[in-house]
This record gives structure tokens, C-alpha cells and sequence, in this order.
């Protein structure tokens, strides 16, 4: 049984009708390195801690050598028919956009009609909370998709839209067609953002963001496991299959946030990663981050890190040590 405890204040996301809690649970690795039985006992106890928002795609996990895409939306879709109870208080969040196979890619309209039914059928649902469009297609007019993304609207097959790996030109345009042509705008938007990785973010993106009202979920919060404290050297990492990922956090700029996660952790008897969290969910125009857990232990401390309150001392602490060097 998952241990009692207060279910954390759920945040609007954006202007949707959509709540969530500050911490989207990714499911990238369902059907990878993630079996079905391990997959249903994190998401049972997510669910039971007031965590239930789950972030997927239909590409997942086509990168791996024997897998084809749709994996982890497979199985998330048994775990709703196993459980349909669930279904009902779940923020469901998956994306299109990204190739699946020869063809079948991009943000069209005739695709985006095809990949929406795939991904319903792979989800066992009726309609999905939160449709991404992965990231943006040069081929296709914005009006053509916004137009695709309204008819699945007015059906009743997707409840809202958002624009994962967006720059703030291209998020301005979609917003501004959405005006031009009367259609539904993107309200929540899906950039890369953490304790390391913040220029990306910080700036244009996060004003647009805040100025539009949108909600923000940001994914690699934890810098591909780097913000764990797992990797310290290069000695370190052979530990996973993503110690590859890590290798150009291993810098003076990224050792000296991890001594200041190292600092803050102790101080509140948590794990470095907890407090990685902790500074995005209290950051400006955050809603929630992504993280992704393999295990029982690992999911339990994602919970903590949306129990885990920073003081102006910590943030203080954590920003210095990972502000962005000054360009030569």
C-alpha cells in the first residue's frame, strides 16, 4: 500500500479546465525498459499520492532496436483498462508529430486524423486530456494543423492542444493564427528546462508564456539523470544506458550546481534530484515538470519533491551556482 500522505495542490494549466499537480509522471520508458507489471505498480502508486498526470508520445520507443513506437501508450492503455477507475482523474497527455515510420510523420491534417485514431485505439480512450504537437512541421501551414487539432476538438477526441520544442517565434505565430482564424491556440507548451539547461527557457519563451497565460511542463528535469547526483565523473557513466546524455554536464558549471544540490539536500534531509524538482516547480511560469521513475523507491521520491518547500536561501543558492557563464 502506498504510504498516506497529502495529495499535493493541483495547478491549473493555463486557461484549459485542465488541473494537474506540480509533477507530470513521463512514460517514455514503458515497454522499453519498463515491463508492463513494474509500469502498473509505479502509475497505481502515482495515482494514490494525488499524481495524475502521465506525459507520453506515440513515437515512444521507436529508437530502440525490436520496437516500432507506440509502446508506451500501449501500456498505459492496458493499465486503463485493467483499472478503469483511473481513467477518470488522469490527465493524459501524449503527442504527434515525430516519424513512426517511413511516411508517417509531420503535422498535416490528413496525418494528424490518422495518428490521433492510432494513439485512442493504443490508449484504450476515448479522448485524450492533452494533444502536443511534438515539435514544429516546416511542411505544413500552422493554420492547417490548428484547423486539424479544432475538428478533433468539436469531436470530442482531444480536450486541449499544446507545442512541445516550440521557440518563442514559432509559438507567437501558431498564437497569433489561432486569433487570425478563430482557432483553438496552443495552451500549454513543452520546452527543455532545468537546473543546467536554462537559456533555452529563460527569457523570450518564459515571457510569451507568462504573458500568454500558458502552461508550462518542461521536460528533462533532471538534466537525463545528471541532476541526480549519480554522475560525477566519467568514470560514472557506464551506469545507465543514458550515462551518454551526461557526459557534457561533466563541467565545472555542472559540478558546481551538484555541490549546490549537495548543500540544499542536506540541509532538508532529501535526495539531490528532489531538490532539482523542488527548483523548477517554485520557478516563475512553471507548472510542472516531467520525471520518470523505474522503481518504487525512485517514485517515492519524485512524490517528496512535490512535498518539498525551498527557502529564498535554497533558490538563492541554486540559482549563483548554476547561472549561465557570460559569453567570451
Amino acid at each position: 500500500m502506498t504510504p498516506k500522505t497529502a495529495s499535493p495542490a493541483r495547478r491549473r494549466l493555463g486557461n484549459t479546465d485542465l488541473e494537474i499537480a506540480p509533477l507530470v509522471f513521463g512514460g517514455n520508458a514503458f515497454g522499453w525498459t519498463i515491463d508492463e507489471t513494474t509500469a502498473f505498480t509505479l502509475l497505481d502508486r502515482l495515482a494514490d499520492a494525488g499524481i495524475h498526470a502521465i506525459d507520453t508520445a506515440d513515437v515512444y520507443s521507436n529508437w530502440v532496436p525490436g520496437l516500432s513506437g507506440g509502446e508506451s501508450e500501449t501500456t498505459i492503455g492496458k493499465w486503463f483498462r485493467s483499472r478503469p477507475h483511473r481513467r477518470a482523474d488522469t490527465v493524459l497527455i501524449t503527442k504527434v508529430g515525430l516519424e513512426m515510420a517511413p511516411g508517417k510523420r509531420g503535422l498535416s491534417a490528413k496525418y494528424i486524423v490518422e495518428a490521433v485514431e492510432a494513439s485512442l485505439t493504443r490508449l484504450q480512450t476515448d479522448v485524450i486530456d492533452l494533444y502536443f504537437s511534438h515539435v514544429p512541421d516546416k511542411h505544413t501551414p500552422v493554420e492547417e494543423t490548428l484547423r486539424a487539432y479544432d475538428t478533433l476538438i468539436r469531436q470530442g477526441k482531444v480536450r486541449a492542444i499544446g507545442a512541445s520544442n516550440h521557440s518563442a517565434e514559432q509559438l507567437q505565430e501558431a498564437l497569433q493564427v489561432s486569433v487570425d482564424d478563430n482557432l483553438p491556440r496552443y495552451e500549454v507548451l513543452q520546452p527543455l528546462y532545468n537546473l543546467y539547461d536554462r537559456a533555452g527557457f529563460e527569457g523570450p519563451v518564459r515571457d510569451l508564456a507568462i504573458a500568454e497565460s500558458l502552461g508550462v511542463i518542461v521536460f528533462y528535469g533532471l538534466a537525463s539523470g545528471f541532476l541526480s547526483g549519480k554522475y560525477r565523473s566519467k568514470a560514472d557513466l557506464g551506469q545507465s544506458k543514458r550515462g551518454a546524455d551526461v557526459e557534457k554536464y561533466l563541467n565545472p558549471r555542472g559540478l558546481r550546481i551538484l555541490d549546490a544540490l549537495d548543500m540544499v539536500a542536506a540541509a532538508h534531509n532529501a535526495k539531490p534530484a528532489e531538490v532539482a524538482l523542488a527548483w523548477l516547480i517554485a520557478r516563475d511560469g512553471v507548472t510542472a515538470p516531467i520525471a520518470s521513475a523505474t522503481s518504487v523507491a525512485q517514485v517515492d521520491s519524485l512524490i517528496r519533491a512535490t512535498q518539498l518547500t525551498l527557502s529564498p536561501a535554497d533558490m538563492e543558492t541554486l540559482n549563483t551556482a548554476s547561472a549561465l557563464e557570460p559569453v567570451a
